[in-house]
């Protein structure tokens, strides 16, 4: 499991330009599942019911899980549209990203060469454009701690930049965190070291957001 962060995109880029009178327009944006990925294609498809065609290509995970990859050449010629569109994506380290390159041809041929560089030249030029966030993966952990400790608990769960997420007071404090999984291990290490280890850690990773 790769606990390593990775970039999304921030907000949606639409990228338009004319090559030999046919219009291409390129559209991005954030889809974080297939499901997701696949609703945006279908939305854009709505929009553009008159273009010739509304290729596509998504990365519907972490960049590199090329098992969550798609694309399409909607009747474009094989190999012209889809497969330019996921290398510009694939090769950008950029995840759960989709590109739908909607094209309203002008009746001049491009040619095999003509298509490949304009529908990846196109997703090439809207990534330019595209502003991305970093996406940690976090974890939950629950913690078993005296009412004592609660303090120092808290100092360092603003320490690590957790979040807390549930609390339960009874005879001890039950507190359960989302926290990044690349600091589990030093904050288990901490607060069982400032706590003389009597307080508890257990993951909850069943229960994960990711």
């Amino acid at each position: 499991m790769n606990n390593q962060p990775y970039k999304i995109p921030a907000q949606s880029v639409i990228f338009e330009e004319e090559i030999k009178k046919s219009l291409f327009i390129t559209q991005l944006a954030h889809t974080p599942s297939v499901d997701e990925a696949k609703a945006f294609i279908e939305s854009i498809r709505q929009q553009h019911l008159n273009a010739g065609h509304n290729c596509w290509g998504y990365v519907a995970g972490r960049p590199e899980n090329s098992m969550l990859w798609g694309f399409s050449d909607d009747r474009e010629p094989s190999g012209t549209a889809g497969k330019p569109i996921l290398a510009q994506l694939s090769g950008s380290g950029v995840g759960e990203i989709s590109a739908v390159v909607t094209r309203y041809s002008g009746g001049i041929k491009l040619g095999t060469g003509g298509l490949v560089k304009a529908y990846g030249g196109g997703v090439q030029q809207a990534l330019k454009l595209l502003q991305t966030i970093e996406k940690k993966i976090t974890t939950k952990l629950r913690l078993q701690l005296d009412y004592a400790f609660m303090p120092v608990a808290q100092s360092l769960i603003a320490q690590f930049k957790a979040q807390e997420v549930q609390a339960d007071y009874s005879d001890t404090i039950s507190l359960v965190i989302e926290i990044e999984r690349l600091l589990v291990a030093d904050f288990t290490q901490s607060i069982i070291n400032k706590s003389g280890a009597k307080a508890m850690v257990k993951s909850l990773e069943d229960n994960n957001n990711n």
